[in-house]
């Protein structure tokens, strides 16, 4: 079979991606930039199960080769998905806690790109940790969320205003400063039009912010890097390159380029176009060919890492019922003092 494009001038690193996998016969063009030839990298998922993921000879997106329908990624993640990966339909005190920190962590990174006034959006809230953060520090701040499970908790629990809902159910007539894409771009299976969908939602000068695992660093294992949930794995161009085509220009990226995590900040713009970046194919390349099993444990980062979560996690499971109590409650009693002025997204 013959070689992808650009293979010929690749360097020996990434043409053992040739050597182990063919070309796709994928029907659907990329959704970035609209290619059609794609080349295999892996065929089974982190369990072990069937699972073929492709990566464009054009741009470099890496996706499912059968991307799900809306109708199945529905029912997927109003019922299915936090059980599926958490082993949970209600979060456990240790995914409150962790979700907590997260939120936390959330915003203050953004502070500096968030205003007093701002309305606040998160799509795909889970248990609405991050919303209460922002809500907490004094910030108008809602989110919508499928699950059952995870929303009743963000609305019973936390007091946090998160409506069960989809971004497809938002009427165009809402309106945001600022919206948060935590973890769930890569769940889409057409961001493309997704990404139209929230710049609709935008006020003019609004922002989107948008948080993902990032390709092209060491985040899983070779054999731990796809599944299911994430249709798409994106790198910090692919997805740039993205956000450009729906008018969305990067003001800041907030972590480094070799961070696991991608987090960029973006802007309505003017400007819109595909703009293939013709090194973004080889360095996806490169991301998927960089480790092995054995090279990606070895590392003393990974090992260092796997010490402190391990330390973690002893004191989450001797502690966290407690820590979530102590958290509920002053959660409640700031609710008594300031009773939030709740209203439905939709």
């Amino acid at each position: 079979m013959g070689q992808s494009r650009g293979l010929e001038n690749m360097e020996k690193p990434m043409q053992r991606l040739d050597d182990c996998f063919s070309l796709s016969k994928r029907d659907e063009a990329c959704e970035l930039c609209g290619g059609g030839e794609f080349q295999l990298v892996g065929c089974k998922d982190r369990r072990g199960q069937p699972l073929t993921t492709v990566l464009c000879t054009t741009c470099g997106l890496i996706s499912h080769e059968a991307l799900p329908t809306d109708a199945e990624l529905d029912a997927y993640y109003s019922r299915q998905y936090r059980i599926d990966y958490h082993g949970e339909f209600l979060p456990s005190p240790r995914r409150v806690l962790r979700a907590w920190g997260v939120g936390q962590s959330i915003l203050q990174r953004l502070r500096p790109f968030v205003r007093e006034r701002d309305r606040i959006l998160e799509i795909g809230a889970g248990i609405g940790c991050t919303v209460k953060s922002f809500e907490m520090a004094g910030y108008d701040a809602q989110g919508i969320e499928p699950h059952h499970g995870f929303q009743e908790f963000a609305r019973k629990h936390l007091g946090a205003r998160v409506t069960r809902c989809t971004l497809a159910d938002l009427p165009d007539r809402e309106k945001f400063d600022v919206v948060l894409l935590v973890h769930v771009i890569e769940h889409f299976n057409h961001p493309r039009r997704e990404l139209r969908r929230i710049v609709r939602l935008l006020n003019p000068g609004g922002r989107l912010y948008v948080e993902c695992p990032n390709a092209e660093a060491p985040h899983a294992a070779p054999g731990k890097m796809f599944h299911f949930a994430h249709v798409y794995n994106f790198t910090n161009r692919t997805l740039a390159m993205l956000a450009k085509a729906n008018g969305l220009a990067c003001q800041a990226m907030v972590f480094e380029p070799h961070h696991p995590l991608i987090g960029q900040v973006y802007r309505m713009s003017s400007s819109i176009g595909t703009e293939i970046d013709s090194d973004s194919y080889s360095r996806s390349v490169a991301a998927l060919t960089r480790y092995n099993t054995l090279t990606y444990h070895a590392r003393p980062a990974y090992l260092a890492d796997r010490l402190r979560r391990a330390g973690v996690h002893v004191g989450e499971r001797l502690f966290a019922r407690w820590r979530l109590s102590k958290l509920l409650a002053r959660l409640h009693a700031a609710e008594l003092r300031h009773p939030a002025n709740v209203r439905r997204v939709a």
